[in-house]
């Protein structure tokens, strides 16, 4: 993981820091990671070029923790709680309703961290840990199913997470990036359904299972 130095900061020194992920976000989404120089963040932040040094290592660094940032907004967007039922079919599709909108918000950025994950091994590295958060639940979610008797208990856990989640992924990026043309209530009706019967869980099954 890109490695990052933590001076002990003053109130004024963590607004400066956050002035400057916000900068370095807006013109990340804006411009590329690419097109991107130190002196466009430090005038957008409305601090000096040797101010940046204080608090990042580089531009490298200020990406990474920008895409951190992003992915965390990503996880949290994502996360059902109160938005549906304890039906289990009726958690995944409400789950992937609001990772598709998630998507909408954040896809740029993420595409972007993947196309510096191909030139630099440190993003590809940072790509792998950030996705592993929306890994793990997925996998906790299946592995708590499975206990219960409403999924395929053959299947491992962590595995389907990520197959599945590929799949979600990829058709975020096919449809929002690349212009699929699909509506999105039948989007994440489709996407719930595939992911269901993947598992081996269905709405009928899951209404048995519960009484």
């Amino acid at each position: 993981m890109i490695v990052r130095s933590s001076p002990v900061l003053t109130s004024r020194g963590k607004r400066t820091r956050a002035a400057l992920l916000q900068a370095g976000r807006e013109a990340f989404e804006e411009h590329g990671y690419d097109a991107v120089r130190i002196d466009d963040v430090c005038r957008r932040a409305g601090v000096s070029h040797g101010s940046f040094y204080t608090y990042f290592d580089s531009k490298e660094a200020l990406f990474g923790e920008v895409a951190e940032a992003v992915v965390g907004e990503m996880f949290a967007a994502s996360v059902v709680g109160d938005a549906a039922s304890g039906d289990p079919y009726a958690r995944i599709e409400a789950a992937n309703r609001l990772y598709l909108r998630a998507w909408v918000a954040n896809s740029r950025l993420v595409r972007m961290l993947e196309q510096a994950a191909v030139a630099d091994g440190r993003f590809g590295r940072l790509l792998l840990e950030l996705r592993e958060v929306f890994v793990r639940r997925g996998a906790e979610g299946l592995r708590r199913l499975q206990e219960q008797g409403l999924a395929d208990r053959s299947l491992d856990p962590r595995l389907t997470a990520v197959m599945l989640g590929g799949m979600v992924e990829h058709f975020a990026h096919v449809w929002l990036d690349l212009g699929e043309q699909a509506d999105e209530e039948r989007a994440v009706e489709h996407l719930t359904r595939l992911w269901a019967r993947a598992i081996g869980l269905t709405p009928a099954s899951t209404t048995e299972g519960g009484q």
